[in-house]
């Protein structure tokens, strides 16, 4: 079975490294202290304290695991190094208008660990950036958003 790798920006791979040190640095540490604790007060049978805490132990066993599958697999792009000749690519920053409502936008277009409308990030996989995936400043891009078709015009793409 082929291993795929995770596209991912030199800042959302610094977020990864460090969610996956607070889980087990602070985290992990914490969610056995709660066990060990819960464990103290005797019948486990009807203890909530107990139950919630090895709920919280196996999610966070999960999410370690499922980051260091991710973490081993990552293929790190830094924006700024990008020549793609002015095309959209993936960690290019894109400002585009929308031609039924004039509004302007920028995103930067990242992987899916990182996506974040409100700081301007989003998902390579999302339905704009396939869209915008491949185009170049003055092209129109058509987007089947769930409202229907929008049309997006790139302005300016940047790779920083």
């Amino acid at each position: 079975m082929a291993v795929t790798q995770v596209p991912v920006t030199i800042k959302g791979a610094e977020l990864l490294k460090e969610e996956l040190q607070r889980l087990r640095g602070v985290d992990r540490p914490d969610v056995i202290q709660a066990i060990a604790e819960a464990r103290a007060q005797g019948d486990l049978s009807e203890n909530a304290e107990y139950e919630a805490a090895k709920d919280r132990q196996s999610f966070i066993e999960g999410r370690i695991a499922e980051l260091e599958a991710k973490l081993s697999n990552l293929q790190i792009i830094d924006p700024a190094t990008l020549n793609a000749d002015g095309r959209v690519v993936f960690g290019a920053t894109v400002r585009i208008e929308d031609l039924d409502s004039s509004e302007i936008k920028t995103y930067q277009i990242v992987g899916d660990d990182e996506a974040d409308i409100k700081s301007g990030k989003i998902s390579v996989s999302s339905p704009i950036a396939r869209g915008l995936i491949g185009k170049s400043e003055g092209d129109v891009a058509e987007v089947n958003a769930p409202g229907g078709i929008k049309e997006y015009e790139v302005i300016e793409v940047l790779y920083i």
